[in-house]
C-alpha cells in the first residue's frame, strides 16, 4: 500500500518488507560502473501503473521518516492462529511470524545481527534511504523522474493556496514535523543529503526554514558535522559544508543569526565558549575547517566553499566574538606564512636549475592557489569593515595587533587595490592610538576603537562590489550522488547484504 498508512505493530514488519524489497529490485545499480538509465524496474517506476501513485509513495517514505517510529518487540501473539482461524489461517500466520523472526533477529549478512542495536528506527532509516534512490534516479531518454518533482514541489500542509499547474506530482506534508526530524537525526549522512535535497530542489521547503526563529536547532547540528571532520567521511562533510553555503545566501540569514546567543558549546573544546553568537560560531568552524584542510586534505573545492560562505555572511558580520576575530586573523597570518614558503621554494628552485623551468608549474600552481585564497580572505575583512566596522570593534582590535602580517602585500600587484581600505583602517586608528597616549590597556584600546569607528567617514573607504556567491549544481550531478546514496545503501541498509567483490558502482574504500 502506497498511501500514508498508521504504524501499528503489525505492519511495521510488512511496510519494512515493502521498503526493502524495492531497495533490492533497484540494487542492480550497484553491479554496473556506469548509471543506468533503463531497465525493466525502472521503467515500471517511472511510467505505467506506478506513475500515479509516485506523490503517494514519496509522502509516504517522507512521513516514514518524520514518524521516527522505533521497531517494536517481537509480539508472536499477533500472530497466534485462532482456534477457529482453520488451516488457511494457520499457514498464513507462520509466514507473517517467520518473515517477523527474520527482520527482529536480523536478516542475512554479517552486519545484521548488528542492525537492531545500531538501528533502532530500522523503518525510518530503510524509508530514507529508498527516498534517496529514488530521487536520484536519473530522468529516462524522454521523460523526467517523477519522484524528484515530487520532491521538488511538494508543499505545507497550512499552504491553502492552489499548486501551479505543472506540478503534477505535489502533495502536501507538515512541514513543522519535517524541520523537527531534520534537526534531530543530521548525525547521519541520509539526513544530512535529505537536508541538502531539500534545500536545493523545493523552494518551499527552503523559504520556511529560512523563516524559522529556532534556526540553532538546524545549524549547530552541521557545525558538529564539520567540526568533527576528522571523524566523518569526505562526502558527509562536503554535504554539511554546501548546506551552510546554501544558507549563507540569504542576507536575513547572515543578521540573524548573529542575534541568536549559545552558552556552553561542550563540543567545541579548542577553546571554552561560555556565551558566543551562533553566527561567531558558524565562523569559527568553517575557518577550522580551512585550517584542517590546509594542512591535510588540500582539496580546492572544500576551500572555495568555505570561503564562499564566509564571504556570503561578511558584510552583515555583527559583533564578532573576540576569538572569532582573532582566528580570521589567524588564517590570514597561516596564509601568509605558507606564501612566503612556497615563494622561497620556487625561487631556489629557479636558483638551483640554472633556468630549467621544468619543476616551475607545480610552484607557480601552488602560489596562484594560495594568493586565491589570500585575496579571497582579504576581500572578506574588507567587506566586513566596509560595511559594518562600527559592529566590530574586536576585528578592528586584532588587525591592528597583528598589522605587520598585511606589510608585504601592501605593494603586491594582486592586492594592492584590497589593501588601500585596510591601510586606512590600520592607518586611521594607529594613529588615534598614538594620540591617546602609550601603554594603554585594553580595555582603553578597545575603548578608543569604539570611538574611532563612529568618527571614521564612510566615504574614506573605497566601494567594491558585495561578496555574492550561490551554489550551483555540477553538470551530470549523478555521477557523484547515485554513487554516493548507494554506499550508504550498502553500509546502512538495515538486513541488506550484497558481495562486495561484485560491486562496480564505488570502490569498496570509498563506499
Amino acid at each position: 500500500r502506497n498511501d500514508v498508512t498508521d504504524i501499528l505493530d503489525i505492519t511495521y514488519s510488512i511496510l519494512f518488507e515493502a521498503v526493502t524489497t524495492l531497495l533490492v529490485l533497484l540494487s542492480y545499480q550497484l553491479f554496473h560502473k556506469d548509471i543506468l538509465h533503463d531497465g525493466i524496474i525502472f521503467q515500471h517506476l517511472m511510467k505505467g501503473r506506478c506513475l500515479c501513485l509516485t506523490s503517494r509513495l514519496v509522502k509516504t517514505l517522507l512521513y516514514n521518516f518524520i514518524r521516527q517510529e522505533k521497531c517494536p518487540p517481537p509480539a508472536t501473539h499477533i500472530f497466534e492462529p485462532k482456534a477457529e482461524g482453520g488451516l488457511l489461517y494457520g499457514l498464513a500466520s507462520g509466514v507473517a511470524s517467520g518473515l517477523w523472526s527474520v527482520f527482529t533477529l536480523g536478516g542475512a549478512g554479517s552486519k545484521a545481527e548488528n542492525d537492531q542495536e545500531h538501528n533502532p528506527l530500522p523503518l525510518s532509516n530503510q524509508s530514507l534511504l529508498l527516498l534517496l534512490v529514488l530521487a536520484n534516479l536519473p530522468d529516462g531518454p524522454d521523460w523526467p523522474n517523477p519522484y524528484r518533482q515530487a520532491i521538488t514541489c511538494f508543499r505545507n500542509t497550512q499552504d491553502t493556496s492552489s499548486p501551479p499547474a505543472e506540478h503534477t506530482h505535489t502533495f502536501q506534508i507538515n512541514f513543522n514535523s519535517l524541520y523537527t526530524a531534520l534537526c534531530e537525526q543530521q548525525r547521519s549522512d541520509q539526513a544530512t543529503l535529505l537536508l541538502y535535497t531539500l534545500l536545493h530542489q523545493n523552494t518551499n521547503v527552503r523559504t520556511y526554514i529560512l523563516s524559522r526563529t529556532d534556526m540553532d536547532n538546524l545549524v549547530l547540528p552541521i557545525l558538529d558535522i564539520l567540526y568533527h571532520v576528522e571523524e566523518r567521511n569526505s562526502h558527509h562533510v562536503y554535504m554539511a559544508l554546501i548546506i551552510l553555503l546554501i544558507l549563507t545566501e540569504d542576507d536575513a540569514f547572515n543578521r540573524s543569526i548573529h542575534e541568536v546567543v549559545l552558552k556552553n558549546i561542550s563540543w567545541y573544546t579548542e577553546r571554552s565558549l561560555t556565551e558566543i553568537s551562533l553566527g561567531s560560531l558558524l565562523i569559527l568552524v568553517v575557518i577550522r575547517t580551512i585550517q584542517f584542510n590546509m594542512t591535510r586534505t588540500r582539496d580546492k573545492y572544500l576551500h572555495t566553499n568555505c570561503l564562499a560562505a564566509l564571504a556570503n555572511m561578511s558584510a552583515q558580520f555583527r559583533c564578532l566574538h573576540q576569538y572569532a576575530a582573532q582566528r580570521i586573523i589567524s588564517l590570514f597570518a597561516l596564509l601568509s606564512k605558507k606564501h612566503n614558503k612556497v615563494l622561497e621554494q620556487a625561487t631556489q628552485s629557479l636558483r638551483g636549475r640554472q633556468g630549467d623551468s621544468t619543476a616551475l608549474p607545480d610552484y607557480a600552481q601552488d602560489l596562484s592557489v594560495i594568493e586565491e585564497v589570500i585575496r579571497m580572505m582579504l576581500e572578506i575583512i574588507n567587506s566586513c569593515l566596509c560595511n559594518s566596522l562600527h559592529h566590530n570593534p574586536n576585528l578592528v582590535y586584532a588587525l591592528l595587533y597583528k598589522r605587520e602580517l598585511f606589510e608585504q602585500f601592501r605593494m603586491h600587484p594582486s592586492f594592492q587595490d584590497i589593501m588601500q581600505n585596510l591601510d586606512t583602517v590600520i592607518g586611521f586608528f594607529s594613529q588615534r592610538l598614538e594620540q591617546a597616549g602609550s601603554d594603554l590597556s585594553v580595555e582603553r584600546v578597545q575603548e578608543v576603537i569604539m570611538k574611532g569607528a563612529q568618527a571614521l567617514p564612510q566615504d574614506r573607504l573605497k566601494k567594491f562590489p558585495e561578496l555574492k556567491f550561490k551554489y550551483v549544481e555540477e553538470d551530470q550531478p549523478e555521477d557523484f550522488f547515485v554513487p554516493y546514496v548507494w554506499s550508504l545503501v550498502f553500509n546502512s541498509g538495515v538486513g541488506l547484504y550484497w558481495i562486495p567483490t561484485g560491486i562496480e558502482l564505488f570502490s569498496m574504500d570509498s563506499g
